[in-house]
């Protein structure tokens, strides 16, 4: 029987992601374009792509159950087309069981691995079956890591982490956050905009309403889809009068507090989400100066300031560990890079690219940057760092680091403000006068946010 398309492209983004190393949106959105996907079609694809991406850890402790054989023994295609069904089987509720398991064999046998179909059909037969109690030994257990890992499809490693720096019962909520859709949120140009944008979305029968929190947020900013996105949308973005941006990212902004007139850098700015938001709140009078190493980023910057037609912007291509910038700036945003695993909603594929190498090699960058950008801050200035992740060694121990530096001279005088004091139930368990955002607590990305000022000479 011939193979639907939304399935065929689902393997194929599968096995480009496992056997290749790929990255799944990027490889889905070429998939799609080149089969000419589009409409409910295409929606199809991306849920049993992303599914499946996200619920591999799961799909993998049933294939091994259910085949005595260790996932790593299976040929690719095979074990493409058996994660590919099982998660039809066991998580897409509108996927009829015949249709889930026929169409897995037929994939093997496209793939060049025929002599696989039998077992294919006998593992996903048996699954369907045996939901009930394959559902219930899988998930429902999370009551340690090793359980958590497979219940909530995530590497043992980030389980057992986020246990020891969280709790067993933040940690729970986290890892089950992480297979949720993500937030859906757009961010205006101003107050004003932002009030005519909802009226007209509403009209045309958009689900859209202002944004709330996490940070005491202007949310008439600020926007959340809780819906379809509506077929104005796209336009609306092209022509600049909306920007796809997380609540959580645009927070770090209204924590920086730019002001007009001001001169700005921000640091690891690619691809300009954050420069557009600091312009903006400047109202495009002052500088604002967008450093980026990637020099394709870069380029992502200079199209947004075009897309908002910003004139105050400066793109500067460097490494920010090292940059040839003389001191002086009112505020600087250092956005470091990161192990991202705030944003494990939003990314199918992320969890299983991370490991704690990952955390190891960034926060060696971090440091160094932190480092660079507080010599980079005039007095009475404000320093803010921030990462879209969720982990101690980039977030709390960094800002710990850069004190021990401040005391031991290395770096211009900072003091920490106490952000957990003006939005207590975002403070960090680790840092209280720092914030961590939370998916499951805040449904947004998970971004750390610390702030610093050097005192006024």
């Amino acid at each position: 029987m011939p193979v639907a398309a939304p399935r065929a492209l689902a393997f194929e983004v599968l096995r480009e992601t496992f056997e290749r190393g790929g990255h799944t949106e990027i490889a889905f959105r070429a998939g799609a374009e080149r089969l000419g996907l589009a409409g409910r079609d295409r929606a199809q694809a991306q849920r049993l792509t992303y599914g499946s991406v996200q619920r591999r850890g799961t799909s993998d402790a049933a294939i091994e159950r259910l085949s005595g054989r260790a996932i790593r023994l299976l040929d690719p295609p095979v074990a493409a087309s058996l994660r590919l069904g099982l998660y039809e089987l066991l998580f897409a509720d509108a996927t009829p069981d015949h249709a889930a398991v026929d169409q897995a064999v037929e994939l093997v046998k496209i793939a060049k691995a025929a002599h696989a179909s039998g077992f294919v059909n006998a593992i996903l037969r048996r699954a369907a079956r045996e939901r009930a109690e394959l559902t219930g030994a899988l998930l429902g257990d999370d009551s340690t890591p090793e359980t958590a890992a497979v219940a909530h499809s995530a590497p043992l490693w980030l389980a057992r982490m986020w246990w020891e720096e969280l709790g067993a019962q933040a940690a729970r909520a986290l890892l089950a956050a992480c297979n949720e859709p993500a937030e859906v949120a757009m961010r205006a140009r101003d107050a004003e905009a932002c009030a005519d944008l909802v009226a007209r979305l509403r009209g045309e029968g958009v689900d859209v309403s202002p944004a709330s929190g996490p940070w005491p947020l202007d949310a008439a900013e600020e926007m959340v889809f809780a819906g379809r996105v509506g077929d104005s949308v796209p336009l609306l973005v092209g022509d600049g009068a909306l920007t796809p941006q997380s609540r959580g990212s645009a927070a770090v902004v209204e924590v920086l507090d730019p002001r007009p007139g001001e001169t700005i850098l921000d640091l690891c700015a690619g691809p300009g989400i954050k420069t557009g938001q600091i312009a903006l709140r400047m109202e495009d009078r002052g500088e604002v100066i967008s450093v980026e190493l990637d020099e394709a980023r870069a380029a992502e910057i200079s199209a947004q300031a075009r897309r908002l037609d910003l004139h105050g912007v400066t793109v500067f291509e460097g490494d920010v560990t090292s940059l040839p910038l003389p001191p002086g700036f009112d505020r600087v945003l250092l956005d470091a890079p990161c192990s991202d695993l705030g944003t494990l909603a939003s990314r199918p594929d992320a969890r299983w690219r991370k490991s704690p190498r990952t955390i190891e090699r960034v926060a060696t960058v971090q440091e160094k940057a932190l480092e660079n950008a507080a010599k980079l801050l005039a007095p009475g200035g404000t320093l803010i760092y921030s990462t879209c992740t969720i982990s101690r060694r980039e977030n709390e121990d960094r800002i710990a680091a850069l004190l021990e530096a401040v005391a031991a001279g290395q770096v211009p005088p900072l003091e920490l403000d106490d952000l957990g004091a003006l939005a207590p139930a975002l403070a960090s368990p680790h840092e209280p006068s720092t914030l961590q955002l939370r998916p499951d607590r805040d449904r947004t990305t998970g971004f750390f946010i610390a702030r610093l000022r050097r005192p006024a000479d």
